[in-house]
């Protein structure tokens, strides 16, 4: 039973991470792919490419994830515990991307966690969850929306005297550095909460003794990310991408280099496993209102945050649910 566990852990994990790419593929390349900087299919190959760079480059996060959310029983039912948690948060993933909503796959898979720890009775580190997840996930929207308004508001100052063709031109250009800086900062985060949650399965079975993370897990991971990736997401594309505001190359290379700033200082500073979608969605939205405030659809970005709100809970209950229905079938 335990290798049975184990072996659908790593399965439904790397399920999950495969639907982490194909949801949040719009991170990196939305704002390329709206201003015409690149087209999709080259933009959707470079995003994968570097996703799976991405995961190779620190394992901070993943350790935040695996040691500092919940401590899950050291037998069969802490594994079935891991295993319902990805299960909630893959259908949470799928249900938003079916709705074109950019949620946070990371915030679903920590609310996964909770929800099957709590209907397991099992520890939860809250005071973790406070310093890793909640203040992470208040400031750095915040932090997205000033730098992505003050990056744009410093590029329209520099080049106020240059033609609109030529800056239109050159900054088509200087997005396909940016947009490759959002895919490493998309891996480098968002890859590395999937190792986290199957290094939890690795030490919950007696298999390793610490958190430390096997090259052969962000291998793995790091493939189905990438895969997940270049498959698309085109219903959120297009809601990064056009519907909160209308972006021009300026406005998306801000847009992109300041949530891409974010990724690196939270991954390799604080450790802490922010939301991608979040940031970028954030730097977007600063970026756009340099222009005027009504610029921005205020209504679609209500519903954005509405979703991430209900994140937690949309993942969270569901795993509970699955917990307790198969532990009342298996006796685990």
């Amino acid at each position: 039973m335990e290798l049975t566990l184990v072996v659908l852990i790593i399965i439904v994990g790397l399920t999950f991470d495969f639907t982490n790419g194909f949801h949040d593929a719009a991170n990196a390349i939305a704002t390329s792919i709206s201003t015409r900087a690149l087209t999709p299919r080259v933009a959707l190959l470079m995003a994968a490419v570097m996703n799976f760079c991405g995961a190779f480059l620190g394992t901070e996060v993943a350790q935040t994830v695996g040691s500092g959310i919940i401590a899950a029983p050291e037998d069969d039912s802490g594994l079935l515990l891991v295993l319902c948690a990805l299960i909630g948060a893959i259908g949470w993933n799928v249900f938003t991307w079916w709705r074109g909503l950019p949620t946070s796959s990371s915030h679903a898979l920590i609310g996964g966690l909770v929800g099957a720890a709590l209907a397991a009775s099992a520890t939860v580190y809250w005071s973790g969850i406070v310093d890793k997840v909640v203040l992470p996930m208040l400031f750095s929207p915040l932090v997205g929306v000033a730098l992505g308004y003050t990056l744009h508001v410093t590029i329209l100052w520099l080049f106020r005297r240059s033609t609109p063709r030529r800056i239109m031109r050159r900054f088509r250009m200087a997005q396909t550095v940016s947009a490759a800086a959002m895919g490493l900062g998309h891996g480098l985060q968002d890859a590395q909460k999937t190792m986290g949650v199957i290094v939890l399965a690795l030490v919950t079975a007696g298999w390793q003794d610490d958190f430390s993370v096997p090259i052969w897990v962000i291998a793995a991971v790091a493939a189905a990310m990438a895969a997940g990736t270049y498959s698309g997401g085109r219903r959120i594309i297009t809601t990064l991408g056009r519907r909160i505001v209308h972006l021009d190359p300026p406005r998306g290379f801000a847009a992109e280099t300041a949530a891409a700033a974010v990724l690196y200082t939270t991954a390799f500073l604080v450790k802490a496993p922010i939301s991608t979608t979040q940031t970028i969605t954030a730097a977007i939205l600063g970026a756009g209102a340099t222009r005027r405030a009504s610029a921005v659809r205020w209504q679609v970005a209500r519903s954005i945050v509405t979703a991430w709100v209900l994140t937690f809970f949309g993942a969270g209950i569901p795993a509970a649910a699955i917990y307790l229905v198969l532990h009342a079938v298996t006796g685990l």
